[in-house]
């Protein structure tokens, strides 16, 4: 299994903190709206977070696309490949709680998130899956700096299904933080927010990162 994988999966999972901070008030808003129990309820917040996941295997998409484009130039090649090594080595570190570095991509992104967001009000409240799954597809686009980050790794991936293939597995681990309701969820943020979780998460991806960049000058010799 490619160690990239591996690496986004745990990013998505013990990144919970940081997933419920950006998305808690949505979860709960939506809460309030959707049935409250039963086979109702869970499937209108599955298909908000199937939604969700789907924005980000279409953005891995693109940009395994345009890194695929852009393989064709081996200089560029090689320079996407140490972007998304050190992109690694941030996320294990910010992981590690030894940096902040998401905020500022964060930023960037809320020009293209106040276009958006308007366009979710033609869903609310939320009633059923046909509600919940559009305005999770639009949810998928709120400014994150953990995902923009993951897609750096779909940049480099050199193909697009690898790059929606990458994103998805990253989506994946983020599903349990933002699917998982009232007493369990609360366990799993406690779990996800212990610090010998994330110490070990985070050198797991630290390291993941710190190869890919020995590799890339291991190339040279």
């Amino acid at each position: 299994m490619d160690n990239s994988f591996l690496a986004l999966f745990i990013v998505g999972l013990l990144g919970g903190g940081h997933c419920a901070g950006m998305c808690g008030g949505i979860v709960g808003a939506l809460s309030l709206q959707a049935p409250k129990q039963g086979a109702a309820a869970v499937l209108v917040h599955l298909a908000y977070n199937l939604g969700r996941i789907g924005s980000y295997v279409a953005a891995g998409l693109v940009a395994g696309g345009l890194g695929q484009a852009a393989g064709n130039l081996l200089a560029l090649q090689h320079g996407l490949y140490l972007f998304a090594s050190l992109m690694l080595i941030a996320m294990g570190l910010y992981l590690l709680g030894l940096t902040q570095f998401l905020a500022p991509l964060e930023r960037g992104g809320q020009t293209l998130w106040r276009r958006i967001q308007p366009l979710t009000a033609r869903f609310l409240p939320v009633r059923g899956v046909a509600q919940a799954l559009p305005l999770g597809l639009l949810w998928g686009w709120l400014p994150c700096g953990l995902v923009y980050s993951a897609l750096t790794t779909a940049l480099a991936a050199g193909s697009a299904a690898k790059g929606a293939l990458l994103m998805l597995a990253f989506g994946l681990g983020t599903l349990p933080n933002l699917l998982l309701a009232g007493l369990l969820m609360t366990r799993f943020r406690r779990f996800a927010q212990a610090r010998a979780v994330r110490v070990v998460s985070g050198l797991l991806v630290l390291g993941y990162g710190i190869i890919g960049f020995v590799n890339y000058f291991g190339s040279f010799a």
